[in-house]
């Protein structure tokens, strides 16, 4: 039956199993799993105790599955409850096919349900049947290995957070021990063990004894195991949240680089498709609904706008919390706008939400994450398609007045949001000058650019023009064919405010939409759209309308209000308004952010603003690397820490308290004395304690050391590395002297010069050696290294015997046979 390689494959793959709890919420899928293992188990040793074939294993243990499953989860629809009848069977696929669509719904974990646990339950059995076929019937321990490592690899595909080493070193455990069972069954299959000698002790060329062989085996696992947990966790850049998890990957897990197609390809391609397919629907209590935003580009690097890349981590979740505030939304009035969104299901590669423009919370089911300085909502791996989610966020009322009088946007903004290439042409910085010259703000500068572009300056849109691909294009359009779609639109403005000294990028996504039935709105493909977004302290990201709109320009196009021009060429806002210079009718200033004012304290705690947060979080020290610096200091001087603490051990250990006056002994606790002279010295402890000083500093400096000969002859050996007639060469003669009184003579020789014999022999070995090898016996002495290897041997020993006798014991108890 092969009992005890039963058990031990059914544990490999229960620790194995571990490595799925990332996936999954609760413990539910643990204990049905072990108990399919458990089933797997009983099956196997079953179909072998009967001298079944092997490809009948796999049956038996599949049916004896389905007589588990069904007890678990169908014994309702079962004859008996036990006995799989057409409606349990139903039962069955019916949880499956739930948990399937729950797997692909949910983003992991993913929330408790009998689906769920079903479908674990099947993925472990799977397992468990396969680890029992390789390594208990056909005796193949090692490619047993492979359906194990299916457990680590699903999750480690599906989620980018590193598994715990704890995880991982439980299943290598397992998978040791697998080995080690099947080793020690193929062994004993030879027969009875004969005893002998030990390994060491073995003359040449005969067999050596099968539990040194375990021993060696286990010594070589445990070390592998040990140099995988530790070395990604210590070493910097290895482990994805930096060493000992202090990295960047803020506390929850690593970051990662977040990388999406063109967004301006698909923008060209939703503009000319021929079926004008509904793209989503939502409904919103704002009377006039703002644009919904995919994405801001905020970099221009002389051919297209992109986005700078986000370093995605989990603490980015949107789910459950409050997102960061809108960056420079301090002083402007605003108000909180809720939207219900219902992506249609054709939608296909959506992995950016569309959400009003500042999101404050987003409800969605699944793993979507958001850019603190953009407020971009992404995922990694999931699509917007056939998703219903409902979006809270900030819309923004500055009056012209306050924008115009908005104040400096600090250096951050400045330097990222007004960088352009070395190379734009000189003419186009006199265009932007000359169309917004007698501007006294950069307001004005900007409602002067959006009338050129969509009134004064003889622009036509085009959706059939190419796409701009590079500066020279952009030139073309601005003062050539004045031809093209929003794309050349919002490029172009957001250039030329930026040549003028405005914060600006370029944002996609779809305009408001057209109303349907009721109060629901309809965005379609034609509705997709690009626009500037100009930075103004105090009211933060503002958008504006430089595309032409109406039946000749982009159909659903709509101009802000803060934007608006009277036939005097006056501001006004929009009617019934009321500016942020006016109190509100409760008497009290209302808050850029509902919930939060500028002076509130926002979730971590401080009460900078937002962008100074967010950059603070991205760009802050390496905190990872500042303490991997003292940790790879203390690795580095260890050896030589206890270099010096085994050579003051050695020598305190050999020293005898004297008797205090008046003939009362002193106390002698630690070898100290309050009171008294200072101590003695064991005569033959110290010859002994210097002999073995003088072979620690001889192996140090690389000197040859021979176990087998006598004091006296080492002494004149390592004698030839010195002076002739130096005082170290003396002093290496007392030492050798002391050593062989110590060992033969009836009492041993005088100590008092020892200590200072070795120091001055340890002078004289360091004077006679080259540089490199004096500073290895300072920082990295091999004495140190010497002893580390034999401690490591004395703990292997230790946990040798403890398996020879314990875990032996337990695993002949337990497959006992009655």
């Amino acid at each position: 039956m092969r009992v005890r390689l039963t058990i031990v494959a059914a544990m490999a793959t229960l620790l194995s199993s571990i490595g799925l709890y990332p996936l999954f919420e609760g413990t539910g899928w643990v204990w049905s799993g072990s108990g399919a293992i458990l089933v797997v188990a009983v099956a196997g040793a079953l179909s072998r105790r009967f001298r079944l074939p092997s490809a009948a294993g796999p049956v038996v243990a599949l049916a004896a599955l389905l007589l588990y499953f069904t007890v678990r989860y169908a014994p309702g629809q079962a004859l008996l409850g036990i006995v799989p009848t057409p409606g349990s069977l139903d039962r069955l696929r019916e949880l499956a096919g739930d948990g399937w669509t729950a797997a692909n719904r949910y983003a992991a974990p993913v929330p408790p349900g009998a689906g769920i646990e079903l479908l674990a339950t099947l993925g472990i059995a799977a397992v468990a049947v396969m680890v029992d076929l390789l390594a208990v019937r056909l005796r193949r321990a090692a490619p047993a290995g492979l359906p194990l490592l299916a457990l680590y690899s699903v999750p480690a595909a599906i989620r980018e957070e590193s598994l715990s080493w704890v995880a991982f070193a439980l299943g290598a455990a397992g998978f040791l021990g697998l080995l080690l069972a099947d080793s020690r069954e193929q062994v004993g299959s030879w027969g009875r063990a004969v005893s002998g000698r030990r390994l060491t002790d073995e003359a040449p060329g005969e067999r050596p004894r099968a539990r040194t062989l375990m021993a060696t085996g286990r010594r070589l696992g445990l070390a592998a195991v040990t140099i995988a947990v530790t070395v990604p966790t210590v070493v910097p850049g290895v482990h994805p949240r930096g060493p000992l998890a202090l990295g960047g990957g803020g506390g929850q897990g690593g970051s990662q680089t977040v990388t999406t197609p063109d967004p301006m390809v698909s923008l060209k391609r939703e503009l000319t498709r021929q079926s004008d397919q509904v793209v989503l629907t939502y409904r919103t209590d704002d009377p006039a609904p703002d644009y919904l935003r995919l994405y801001a580009l905020d970099r221009f690097d002389g051919d297209r706008w992109i986005y700078s890349p986000l370093q995605s981590s989990p603490r980015d979740r949107v789910a459950g919390r409050n997102l960061p505030s809108p960056p420079g939304l301090l002083t402007a009035r605003s108000r909180a706008v809720t939207t219900r969104i219902s992506v249609a299901d054709r939608v296909r590669n959506m992995t950016f939400l569309p959400a009003p423009y500042a999101p404050s919370t987003v409800s969605i089911e699944g793993d979507w994450r958001v850019d603190g300085p953009s407020l971009m909502i992404y995922s990694l791996r999931e699509s917007a398609a056939g998703r219903d989610y409902t979006v809270t966020s900030v819309r923004t009322e500055p009056s012209p007045d306050q924008l115009a009088r908005a104040g400096s946007p600090g250096l951050e903004v400045m330097h990222q949001h007004t960088r352009l290439p070395a190379d734009i042409p000189p003419q186009l910085r006199r265009l932007a000058d000359q169309v917004t010259a007698g501007a006294r703000s950069p307001y004005e500068q900007a409602l002067k650019l959006q009338r050129w572009f969509t009134e004064t300056g003889g622009f036509v849109y085009d959706t059939t023009t190419t796409a701009p691909r590079g500066t020279s294009d952009l030139v073309d359009f601005l003062q050539g064919s004045k031809r093209g779609y929003c794309e050349q639109f919002a490029a172009s403005m957001a250039m030329m405010a930026r040549m003028l000294g405005i914060p600006a990028r370029v944002a996609m996504g779809y305009t408001s939409g057209s109303r349907g039935t009721g109060d629901e709105w309809v965005v379609r493909s034609r509705d997709a759209h690009a626009w500037p977004e100009l930075y103004f302290e105090g009211a933060g990201w503002m958008r504006f309308e430089p595309t032409p709109s109406g039946p000749t320009g982009q159909g659903s196009a709509t101009v802000p209000s803060y934007t608006r021009e009277d036939a005097d060429g006056e501001q006004r806002t929009q009617q019934g308004e009321q500016t942020a210079d006016s109190p509100s009718p409760s008497g009290a200033e209302e808050s850029p952010t509902p919930g939060r004012g500028p002076d509130r304290r926002t979730d971590n705690g401080d009460t900078s603003a937002a962008p100074d947060l967010e950059a603070g979080s991205e760009n802050g020290p390496p905190v990872g690397w500042i303490a991997a610096v003292p940790l790879v200091l203390l690795i580095l001087a260890a050896p030589m820490a206890a270099r010096l603490l085994a050579r003051r051990r050695r020598w305190s250990q050999v020293a005898v308290p004297r008797p205090a006056p008046g003939g009362r002994p002193g106390p002698a606790s630690g070898g100290r004395v309050p009171y008294g002279p200072p101590p003695a010295t064991d005569p033959a402890g110290a010859a002994h304690a210097a002999w073995r000083e003088l072979r620690a500093d001889a192996i140090d400096h690389g000197l040859t050391w021979r176990a087998a000969d006598s004091p006296r002859a080492t002494a004149r050996r390592l004698a030839e590395s010195l002076e002739p007639g130096s005082p170290a060469v003396a002093a290496l003669e007392r030492i050798a002297r002391a050593e062989e009184r110590a060992r033969y003579a009836p009492a041993p020789g005088p100590a008092d010069t020892l200590r200072e014999d070795v120091r001055t022999v340890r002078e004289a070995f360091g004077a006679a050696v080259n540089r490199r090898a004096r500073w290895r016996a300072r920082l990295a002495p091999p004495s140190t290294m010497e002893s580390f290897r034999k401690t490591g041997s004395r703990a292997l020993d230790v946990l040798d015997r403890l398996n020879a006798t314990r875990l032996r014991a337990f695993l002949h108890r337990l497959t006992r046979r009655p």
